[in-house]
Protein backbone atom coordinates (compact mmCIF):
# COMPACT_ATOMS: atom_id res chain seq x y z
CA UNK A 1 0.00 0.00 0.00
CA UNK A 2 2.63 2.55 1.04
CA UNK A 3 5.89 3.54 -0.59
CA UNK A 4 8.36 2.80 2.19
CA UNK A 5 10.88 5.19 0.70
CA UNK A 6 8.62 8.04 1.75
CA UNK A 7 8.36 6.90 5.39
CA UNK A 8 5.08 6.96 7.32
CA UNK A 9 1.93 7.80 5.38
CA UNK A 10 0.91 11.45 5.42
CA UNK A 11 -2.77 10.43 5.46
CA UNK A 12 -4.23 7.21 6.77
CA UNK A 13 -7.83 6.06 7.15
CA UNK A 14 -8.50 3.09 9.39
CA UNK A 15 -11.84 1.30 9.42
CA UNK A 16 -13.59 4.35 8.01
CA UNK A 17 -17.38 4.24 8.01
CA UNK A 18 -19.86 6.93 7.07
CA UNK A 19 -23.64 6.74 7.20
CA UNK A 20 -26.29 9.23 6.19
CA UNK A 21 -29.30 8.15 8.20
CA UNK A 22 -29.85 4.43 7.55
CA UNK A 23 -27.70 4.49 4.40
CA UNK A 24 -24.11 3.37 4.96
CA UNK A 25 -21.94 4.96 2.27
CA UNK A 26 -18.49 3.88 3.49
CA UNK A 27 -18.18 0.38 4.90
CA UNK A 28 -14.87 0.05 6.69
CA UNK A 29 -12.30 1.67 4.39
CA UNK A 30 -8.57 1.35 5.07
CA UNK A 31 -6.40 3.67 3.00
CA UNK A 32 -2.93 5.19 3.25
CA UNK A 33 -1.33 7.91 1.15
CA UNK A 34 2.43 8.39 1.22
CA UNK A 35 4.07 11.78 1.17
CA UNK A 36 4.68 12.74 -2.47
CA UNK A 37 2.24 10.15 -3.80
CA UNK A 38 -0.45 10.80 -6.39
CA UNK A 39 -3.49 8.65 -5.73
CA UNK A 40 -6.40 8.38 -8.16
CA UNK A 41 -9.73 7.31 -6.67
CA UNK A 42 -12.11 5.95 -9.29
CA UNK A 43 -15.31 3.96 -9.44
CA UNK A 44 -18.96 4.20 -10.48
CA UNK A 45 -21.18 7.11 -9.49
CA UNK A 46 -22.58 6.73 -6.00
CA UNK A 47 -19.84 4.35 -4.86
CA UNK A 48 -18.61 6.60 -2.03
CA UNK A 49 -15.56 8.17 -3.69
CA UNK A 50 -16.37 11.80 -2.86
CA UNK A 51 -17.55 10.90 0.62
CA UNK A 52 -14.23 9.17 1.24
CA UNK A 53 -12.31 12.23 0.11
CA UNK A 54 -14.45 14.57 2.23
CA UNK A 55 -13.95 12.37 5.28
CA UNK A 56 -10.17 12.72 4.94
CA UNK A 57 -10.34 16.45 5.75
CA UNK A 58 -13.46 16.11 7.93
CA UNK A 59 -15.81 18.03 5.69
CA UNK A 60 -17.83 14.93 6.45
CA UNK A 61 -17.38 13.51 9.94
CA UNK A 62 -16.82 9.74 9.86
CA UNK A 63 -19.45 7.69 11.66
CA UNK A 64 -16.70 5.33 12.83
CA UNK A 65 -13.01 4.75 12.29
CA UNK A 66 -9.93 6.92 12.42
CA UNK A 67 -8.32 9.54 10.18
CA UNK A 68 -4.63 10.22 10.71
CA UNK A 69 -2.80 13.16 9.14
CA UNK A 70 0.87 14.03 9.60
CA UNK A 71 1.10 11.62 12.51
CA UNK A 72 -1.95 12.80 14.47
CA UNK A 73 -5.47 11.42 14.72
CA UNK A 74 -7.52 14.34 13.47
CA UNK A 75 -11.04 13.11 14.17
CA UNK A 76 -10.46 13.13 17.92
CA UNK A 77 -12.50 15.63 19.97
CA UNK A 78 -10.66 18.87 20.53
CA UNK A 79 -8.64 18.81 17.30
CA UNK A 80 -8.55 22.19 15.57
CA UNK A 81 -10.13 21.06 12.29
CA UNK A 82 -9.71 24.46 10.62
CA UNK A 83 -5.97 24.32 11.23
CA UNK A 84 -5.84 20.81 9.77
CA UNK A 85 -7.67 21.99 6.67
CA UNK A 86 -5.06 24.67 6.00
CA UNK A 87 -2.68 21.76 5.41
CA UNK A 88 -5.08 19.98 3.03
CA UNK A 89 -6.02 22.01 -0.04
CA UNK A 90 -9.41 21.09 -1.48
CA UNK A 91 -10.65 21.66 -5.01
CA UNK A 92 -14.34 21.01 -5.61
CA UNK A 93 -16.34 20.03 -8.65
CA UNK A 94 -18.21 23.37 -8.72
CA UNK A 95 -15.30 25.73 -7.95
CA UNK A 96 -16.90 27.41 -4.87
CA UNK A 97 -15.44 30.83 -5.69
CA UNK A 98 -16.92 33.92 -4.05
CA UNK A 99 -18.83 35.62 -6.91
CA UNK A 100 -18.67 39.10 -5.35
CA UNK A 101 -14.86 39.04 -5.08
CA UNK A 102 -12.32 39.52 -7.84
CA UNK A 103 -10.01 36.68 -8.77
CA UNK A 104 -7.12 38.05 -6.73
CA UNK A 105 -9.38 38.68 -3.73
CA UNK A 106 -10.58 35.07 -3.91
CA UNK A 107 -6.96 33.94 -3.69
CA UNK A 108 -5.88 36.38 -0.96
CA UNK A 109 -8.86 36.10 1.40
CA UNK A 110 -7.92 32.87 3.17
CA UNK A 111 -4.27 33.89 3.36
CA UNK A 112 -5.24 37.00 5.31
CA UNK A 113 -8.01 35.44 7.43
CA UNK A 114 -6.45 32.04 8.12
CA UNK A 115 -2.70 32.53 7.83
CA UNK A 116 -2.90 36.13 9.13
CA UNK A 117 -0.36 37.44 6.67
CA UNK A 118 -0.25 40.98 5.32
CA UNK A 119 -2.26 42.06 2.30
CA UNK A 120 0.97 42.86 0.48
CA UNK A 121 2.40 39.39 1.05
CA UNK A 122 -0.91 37.73 0.22
CA UNK A 123 -1.20 39.65 -3.05
CA UNK A 124 2.35 38.79 -4.04
CA UNK A 125 1.71 35.10 -3.50
CA UNK A 126 -1.65 35.30 -5.26
CA UNK A 127 -0.11 36.97 -8.29
CA UNK A 128 2.62 34.32 -8.47
CA UNK A 129 0.05 31.52 -8.27
CA UNK A 130 -2.24 33.11 -10.84
CA UNK A 131 0.73 33.35 -13.19
CA UNK A 132 1.50 29.70 -12.44
CA UNK A 133 -2.01 28.63 -13.54
CA UNK A 134 -1.95 30.93 -16.58
CA UNK A 135 -4.32 33.59 -15.28
CA UNK A 136 -2.11 36.56 -14.46
CA UNK A 137 -4.18 38.76 -16.75
CA UNK A 138 -7.41 37.90 -14.93
CA UNK A 139 -6.57 39.04 -11.40
CA UNK A 140 -9.10 41.89 -11.42
CA UNK A 141 -11.84 39.91 -13.18
CA UNK A 142 -14.91 38.55 -11.40
CA UNK A 143 -15.75 34.84 -11.50
CA UNK A 144 -18.87 35.33 -13.66
CA UNK A 145 -16.66 36.58 -16.49
CA UNK A 146 -14.49 33.44 -16.49
CA UNK A 147 -14.89 30.14 -18.29
CA UNK A 148 -15.36 26.99 -16.24
CA UNK A 149 -11.76 25.98 -16.81
CA UNK A 150 -10.53 29.39 -15.67
CA UNK A 151 -12.68 29.23 -12.54
CA UNK A 152 -11.25 25.85 -11.66
CA UNK A 153 -7.69 27.09 -12.14
CA UNK A 154 -8.46 30.01 -9.80
CA UNK A 155 -9.79 27.47 -7.29
CA UNK A 156 -6.52 25.53 -7.56
CA UNK A 157 -4.51 28.73 -7.03
CA UNK A 158 -6.66 29.57 -3.99
CA UNK A 159 -6.04 26.14 -2.45
CA UNK A 160 -2.29 26.36 -3.12
CA UNK A 161 -2.14 29.79 -1.50
CA UNK A 162 -2.39 28.22 1.94
CA UNK A 163 0.76 26.17 1.27
CA UNK A 164 -0.89 22.80 1.84
CA UNK A 165 0.97 19.56 2.35
CA UNK A 166 -1.70 17.66 0.40
CA UNK A 167 -4.11 18.59 -2.39
CA UNK A 168 -7.49 16.85 -2.56
CA UNK A 169 -9.41 17.06 -5.85
CA UNK A 170 -13.09 16.05 -5.94
CA UNK A 171 -13.94 15.41 -9.61
CA UNK A 172 -12.32 18.72 -10.64
CA UNK A 173 -13.17 18.40 -14.35
CA UNK A 174 -16.62 16.80 -14.28
CA UNK A 175 -18.49 20.13 -14.50
CA UNK A 176 -16.40 21.41 -17.41
CA UNK A 177 -17.01 21.44 -21.13
CA UNK A 178 -14.68 18.95 -22.86
CA UNK A 179 -12.43 21.63 -24.34
CA UNK A 180 -11.80 23.08 -20.87
CA UNK A 181 -10.86 19.79 -19.24
CA UNK A 182 -7.33 19.70 -20.66
CA UNK A 183 -6.35 23.14 -19.32
CA UNK A 184 -7.23 22.04 -15.78
CA UNK A 185 -5.51 18.67 -16.19
CA UNK A 186 -2.40 20.47 -17.46
CA UNK A 187 -2.30 22.50 -14.23
CA UNK A 188 -2.69 19.31 -12.20
CA UNK A 189 0.04 17.61 -14.25
CA UNK A 190 2.38 20.44 -13.29
CA UNK A 191 1.65 19.85 -9.60
CA UNK A 192 2.43 16.17 -10.11
CA UNK A 193 5.80 17.07 -11.62
CA UNK A 194 6.54 19.31 -8.64
CA UNK A 195 5.98 16.41 -6.23
CA UNK A 196 2.75 17.57 -4.61
CA UNK A 197 0.95 14.87 -2.62
CA UNK A 198 -2.46 14.49 -4.27
CA UNK A 199 -5.62 12.43 -3.93
CA UNK A 200 -7.88 12.84 -6.95
CA UNK A 201 -11.41 11.55 -7.39
CA UNK A 202 -11.74 11.47 -11.15
CA UNK A 203 -13.42 9.97 -14.20
CA UNK A 204 -10.46 11.02 -16.36
CA UNK A 205 -8.84 7.66 -17.01
CA UNK A 206 -6.07 9.19 -19.13
CA UNK A 207 -4.99 11.38 -16.24
CA UNK A 208 -5.18 8.47 -13.80
CA UNK A 209 -3.08 6.29 -16.09
CA UNK A 210 -0.30 8.82 -16.69
CA UNK A 211 -0.20 10.84 -13.45
CA UNK A 212 -1.13 8.52 -10.60
CA UNK A 213 1.33 6.28 -8.84
CA UNK A 214 -1.57 4.24 -7.50
CA UNK A 215 -5.23 3.74 -8.29
CA UNK A 216 -7.89 2.63 -5.86
CA UNK A 217 -11.26 1.48 -7.12
CA UNK A 218 -14.23 2.11 -4.84
CA UNK A 219 -17.47 0.20 -5.24
CA UNK A 220 -20.44 0.16 -2.89
CA UNK A 221 -18.48 1.82 -0.11
CA UNK A 222 -15.46 -0.47 -0.18
CA UNK A 223 -12.04 -0.44 -1.85
CA UNK A 224 -12.10 -3.47 -4.12
CA UNK A 225 -8.84 -2.82 -6.00
CA UNK A 226 -5.59 -1.03 -5.18
CA UNK A 227 -2.82 -1.19 -7.77
CA UNK A 228 -0.31 0.77 -9.87
CA UNK A 229 -1.88 2.11 -13.09
CA UNK A 230 -0.20 -0.37 -15.42
CA UNK A 231 -1.49 -3.36 -13.49
CA UNK A 232 -4.87 -1.78 -12.79
CA UNK A 233 -5.61 -1.23 -16.47
CA UNK A 234 -3.84 -4.21 -18.04
CA UNK A 235 -4.50 -6.92 -15.45
CA UNK A 236 -7.50 -5.96 -13.30
CA UNK A 237 -7.56 -7.87 -10.05
CA UNK A 238 -11.33 -8.26 -9.83
CA UNK A 239 -14.23 -8.96 -12.17
CA UNK A 240 -15.92 -5.77 -10.95
CA UNK A 241 -13.00 -3.65 -12.15
CA UNK A 242 -12.97 -5.46 -15.51
CA UNK A 243 -16.67 -4.72 -15.95
CA UNK A 244 -16.12 -1.06 -15.15
CA UNK A 245 -13.18 -0.65 -17.52
CA UNK A 246 -15.07 -2.32 -20.38
CA UNK A 247 -17.68 0.45 -20.26
CA UNK A 248 -15.41 3.49 -20.32
CA UNK A 249 -12.67 4.76 -22.63
CA UNK A 250 -9.24 4.34 -21.08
Amino acid sequence: MMDERNGAPIIEARGLRKSFGPHEVLKGVDLSIARGEVLAIIGPSGSGKSTLLRCLNLLERPTAGEVWFEGARINDPGVDVNRVRTRMGMVFQLFNLFPHLTVIDNVTLAQEKVLHISRQEAEARAQALLAKVGLAAKEHAYPNSLSGGQKQRVAIARALALRPAVMLFDEPTSALDPEMVQEVLATMDELVQEGMTMAVVTHEMGFARRAAGRIVFVDEGRIVADAPPERFFSAPESERVRQFLEKIPT
